[in-house]
């Protein structure tokens, strides 16, 4: 997917001080706030939800938070937000960075020296000093010439063949609103004409209040639709409360006759905006209103300064009516690159494979 950035080959070695060419490099592990936290993640376009510290401290406890920062010439180049589950007493298992590390910063050209500093310092750190399974999932999509994947194969890694990859489909909000719509398909573009015309009362923000009308909705669908949630949703309803405001979770409501009917619930940190959930209630089946708020959606990421809508993994193979629906949005399919791992230590790299084996034996 050449559009979304063109990456520079890396050749410099790093390691935890260098100067190269007059840049010096410097390291940092464990020694940054929350609220530092917070100010690092909104300067860098690849970040996400996935690496707030509200995330990690809901899904994995706070005590299992760790975190890096590198600088060149004292500017913060790239971060990266690790989980760690160890074997209490042993000191094994498993540090995990989801959709990191960060390297893509703001309003900088794109240097993939930046992710490369980044990874050799996370192995030295995690998988030779701390003897852990280093598994990273990075928010990088796949590329032609596949070379961030090989600059992760440079650095040690291998691509973990036995999980699946994050699939997706991008839209490029880059186009104006007119195009935007115009490149709608005709049945999704019909479904949105026909959800304006029912003069449906839209009410968008942030409260626990709307997070809990999406739950009502949600407990409808999933009644209705008779599945198993692959997420909880009462955790992100506790990361909502705790999100400082400029990361929390957008919601969006649309009303019939004073009733909720449809919700969505997205991210739009850096600059991709994520579709996390959506329900629609038993009374608007007929209404059209997912196709209307997911249309609104577009047009406030867009509005922020968001470059891409990513509607928030697909499965064509186990839903495929929600992948039609989420394909008539006109988006580009695509892959993550990873996950990749690398481990200096065999018992934690056996202890992992076999908690992985037994967990997803009792999902079975």
């Amino acid at each position: 997917m050449a559009s979304m950035g063109v990456f520079l080959e890396a050749k410099n070695s790093f390691g935890m001080e260098l100067s190269v060419t007059n840049m010096a490099y410097g390291i940092e592990f464990d020694n940054v706030s929350r609220d530092e936290w917070t100010y690092l993640l909104q300067q860098f376009d690849d970040a996400s939800i996935y690496q707030t510290w509200t995330y990690g401290s809901v899904r994995w406890g706070e005590k299992s938070l760790s975190h890096q920062v590198i600088k060149k010439n004292g500017d913060v180049i790239a971060i990266a937000q690790v989980a760690i589950k160890k074997v209490p007493f042993l000191g094994l298992g498993v540090a995990y960075i989801p959709w990191g590390p960060l390297w893509r910063k703001r309003g900088n050209s794109i240097d993939p020296e930046n992710l490369k500093c980044s990874l050799r310092s996370l192995r030295d750190e995690y998988a030779k000093k701390r003897g852990l399974l280093l598994r990273i999932g990075p928010n990088v999509v796949e590329q032609q010439d596949n070379s961030i994947g090989n600059l992760f194969k440079e650095e040690g890694f291998s691509l973990k063949l036995s999980l699946r990859k994050y699939r997706t489909l991008m839209v490029d909000l880059t186009p104006t609103i007119e195009k935007l719509r115009k490149d709608l398909h005709q049945n999704w573009r019909r479904k949105l004409n026909q959800a304006e015309k029912k003069d449906l009362e839209i009410i968008e923000g942030h409260s626990d209040e709307l997070y809990a009308i999406f739950l009502s909705l949600q407990s409808e669908l999933q009644e209705r639709k008779k599945y198993t949630p692959g997420v909880s949703y009462q955790e992100f309803r506790e990361m909502q409360k705790d999100l400082p405001e400029p990361l929390k979770m957008k919601i969006i409501i649309a009303k019939s006759e004073g009733e909720p009917i449809s919700a969505v619930v997205f991210s739009g940190i850096g600059d991709t905006g994520i579709f996390l959930f959506g329900a629609t209630g038993d009374k608007g089946m007929k209404t059209s209103g997912s196709y209307l708020l997911h249309w609104l959606a577009i047009q406030l990421l867009k509005g922020s300064g968001c470059r891409w809508y990513d509607l928030g993994g697909i499965n064509p193979g186990n839903n495929p009516g929600v992948y039609q629906f989420k394909v008539g949005m006109g988006g580009m399919d695509v892959c993550h690159i990873g996950p990749y791992e690398v481990c200096n230590s065999p018992l934690s790299s056996l202890l992992v494979r076999w908690s992985e084996g037994v967990r997803n034996f009792l999902r079975r």
